[in-house]
């Protein structure tokens, strides 16, 4: 009867996933950086000539290959993390199973012992008229076995809470695996259905990008797009340092009240403290008089009941996403020391001209379809989107002014506002936006000016 009573039943595991909310939390975020960037792309490409480009035609397509070459990266590395976390909550329910059983073994012992003993109650011992000392001895060990058994059964209620708190972890997790499972089978379909896609327009407009490609007018308002948009990065770069800025100093003020709020509170604290302390020792001595509890003085009384605390308002990660994630100097200590952002053969150097027209502001490296393409150094992702000229574009802040660019890939593997570290993957090669290698282009640039990656990267 008593196990009973303290064994209950399994929830149902809920229907919303952790998972799934902190998806939506994540996912309004990154929709009011897109809105940002969306009118920040819009307005670069406003002021040119809108002529009809053949790499338009493959926008959609490209981004949709990225998107989904992303989602399935994504959520490979959830399926690790989550079935990681499954396997320590199965481990973690054997473990508490195996306490429960032994405890409840536990139980039983001391309930057979409790009943040898003749199920004496107090008032019966102490009426029996038997020997004092007896009585005592048993009155003591009736209160030994009555602790034991309120321990044990607290322990035991407690284990199992957890062992339920646990099913719904674990159904949870599976729940959550089942989610990304489904998830990545619609990826991988898109992802099929859009390559197939590209395949097609390129074997339609392959006469028209090479020709397009080549035209110095094209060539040059790549340049100029390239210029722009790197002007308005750097521009909302500084705007939101700025606010972050502030953002930093406002909680760092609110951090301080708080901790002057919570000192003067220990002080009070110490002084009730030792007030109580001295009026105990004074009514230990021989012959003191008996004194009446200790009563806060007229300067405690006063002392409001309720402290109104002043909560930050929570940061706007829209607003402080583009913060870069690495100190000032960090990305100019690197100089010379930085490895070559993908295994490939450099097939165009800085300043080299381009088919008689403007010279290149990058490099290009001619590498395999779907390379790992990795960050230089660390920093912050602003921008991250397809780009006329440039197809699938990646750029990185690297604190003072310092950003890399990373174009023609194939899929974009990280997000604006994503923090990197050198050698982290961002991206994977391709030939998108109408190159007819496959490769990375790559450029450094400083104040918005493009300058020669040879001194700084090792090709």
């Amino acid at each position: 009867m008593v196990l009973a009573a303290v064994v209950g039943g399994a929830g149902a595991a809920p229907k919303i996933t952790e998972r799934s909310k902190q998806k939506a939390v994540a996912e309004q975020t990154r929709v009011e950086i897109a809105q940002k960037l969306a009118r920040l792309k819009t307005d670069v490409v406003r002021t040119e000539d809108l002529k009809e480009d053949a790499a338009d035609t493959l926008a959609e397509s490209e981004e949709a290959i990225s998107n989904a070459n992303r989602q399935l990266r994504e959520l490979a590395a959830e399926q690790v993390e989550t079935n990681a976390k499954l396997a320590a909550l199965s481990g973690e329910q054997a473990r508490l199973a195996g306490v429960i059983d032994a405890q409840k073994k536990q139980l039983a012992v001391l309930l057979r012992k409790h009943y040898m003993a003749g199920n004496e109650d107090r008032i019966k011992l102490l009426l029996s008229g038997d020997n004092p000392n007896r009585i005592n001895r048993d009155l003591q060990l009736m209160a030994y076995v009555s602790q034991a058994q309120a321990k044990l059964l607290g322990s035991l209620r407690k284990n199992l809470a957890a062992i339920e708190s646990n099913q719904l972890k674990e159904q949870n997790a599976k729940a959550e695996l089942d989610e990304i499972a489904g998830e990545e089978r619609d990826q991988k379909a898109v992802l099929e259905k859009e390559k197939a896609r590209r395949a097609a327009l390129l074997g339609t407009l392959s006469k028209k990008l090479v020709a397009q490609r080549k035209e110095i007018g094209t060539l040059e308002r790549d340049e100029q797009r390239m210029a722009g948009l790197v002007d308005k990065l750097s521009k909302l770069i500084k705007e939101q340092a700025e606010a972050a800025a502030v953002e930093k100093r406002r909680l760092e003020a609110v951090a301080a009240a708080r901790a002057r709020v919570a000192a003067e509170a220990a002080v009070l604290a110490r002084a009730r403290a030792d007030k109580e302390r001295l009026a105990r020792e004074a009514a230990a001595k021989p012959g003191a008089k008996p004194v009446a509890p200790f009563k806060p003085d007229p300067i405690d009384a006063d002392e409001p009941k309720v402290v109104h605390k002043v909560e930050p308002e929570a940061a706007r990660p829209a607003d402080i996403a583009l913060a870069p994630a690495a100190p000032d100097g960090a990305f100019a200590s690197l100089k010379g020391k930085m490895r070559a952002p993908v295994a490939g053969k450099l097939v165009a150097q800085f300043g080299a001209k381009r088919d008689g027209g403007p010279s290149w502001k990058g490099v290009f490296i001619k590498a395999a379809e779907g390379s790992d393409v990795k960050a230089v150094a660390a920093g912050r992702v602003v921008f991250a989107a397809w780009m006329r000229g440039f197809g699938n574009l990646i750029i990185i802040d690297h604190g003072s002014e310092y950003l890399s660019i990373y174009g023609n890939n194939q899929a974009l593997l990280k997000r604006v506002g994503d923090a990197v570290k050198g050698g982290d993957a961002i991206a994977s090669a391709g030939n998108t936006g109408g190159g007819e290698d496959s490769g990375l282009y790559f450029e450094l640039r400083h104040q918005g000016a493009a300058f020669n990656p040879a001194a700084w990267v090792s090709f």
